[in-house]
């Protein structure tokens, strides 16, 4: 699997180029969506394309970035994360998250998700909660969106990017997926490459799972920031193989959640 997800691509010869940061970046939730697009059954794209038209998964998956800026959509802002406090084990997590009851990913994806199974749902709100869940199932896949509370998830872990002032949060969001100068097209075709045994696996695994793998992720990047901010060409190579399962796992396990919305 190491071999399979280490995408380097010359990147550790390229000059890296600045790019305006978003969250999973646009290219991250785009290569989620279009990993998924990939794996759904015919039918489930059938029913989607209903839905959403001639809109894909892959641009249907900046939704709720995109309408961060309107106002009216200011109550979704917390819905993107979920904060876990450090040294949990999975029961430990699993328990945290079913306590508590606030608008995070985890009680929200549950929420579209059950929506989305109501044979009588509204047309307008079949696309919100599409595009919702969409969105969401690449968030819970970036570590940092499962981080913990006191740092808002790596916000405030001030950290260096080839010399440029950064933060780890946003590192994670675009700075490493964007340094590989792939559009969402070619580093889908990079990645995507997960075997059958692999796919089944990831997609039975329950969403409280999901969370918790994002959640180790999270704990090991916190320990790599203790010891060192000041990231570049070797923090690429150590975590290029993490981001790329990471975007694999959200697109494949998107792809399951759809098919058990649509597919049957």
């Amino acid at each position: 699997m190491k071999t399979l997800f280490k995408i380097t691509l010359l990147s550790a010869f390229i000059l890296y180029l600045p790019m305006q940061s978003k969250a999973w970046g646009l290219l991250g939730h785009r290569i989620v969506g279009e990993v998924a697009e990939n794996h759904i059954s015919s039918k489930t794209k059938k029913k989607i394309k209903k839905i959403l038209g001639h809109e894909s998964i892959a641009m249907s998956s900046t939704w709720m970035d995109f309408i961060k800026s309107n106002p009216h959509y200011r109550y979704m802002n917390n819905w993107h994360f979920v904060n876990l406090p450090e040294g949990l084990n999975l029961e430990q997590a699993k328990a945290a998250l079913e306590q508590d009851t606030t608008a995070n990913a985890f009680n929200k994806l549950r929420f579209v998700t059950a929506e989305l199974k109501k044979k009588d749902l509204p047309m307008e709100e079949k696309q919100r909660y599409l595009r919702i869940l969409i969105h969401l199932v690449g968030d819970i896949h970036q570590p940092m969106h499962c981080g913990r509370a006191a740092d808002k998830g790596g916000n405030d872990i001030k950290v260096k990017w080839f010399n440029r002032p950064d933060n780890l949060h946003s590192i994670w969001d675009s700075n490493i997926i964007e340094y590989q100068q792939l559009s969402y097209t070619e580093y889908t075709n990079a990645v995507n490459a997960a075997g059958k045994l692999q796919i089944k696996q990831w997609q039975n695994d329950d969403l409280s799972t999901w969370i918790y793998e994002s959640y180790q992720k999270s704990e090991e990047l916190y320990k790599a920031a203790e010891e060192s901010t000041d990231y570049s060409y070797r923090y690429n190579y150590d975590w290029i193989d993490t981001t790329n399962q990471q975007l694999v796992k959200g697109g494949i396990r998107l792809a399951g959640l759809l098919d058990e919305i649509f597919g049957n």
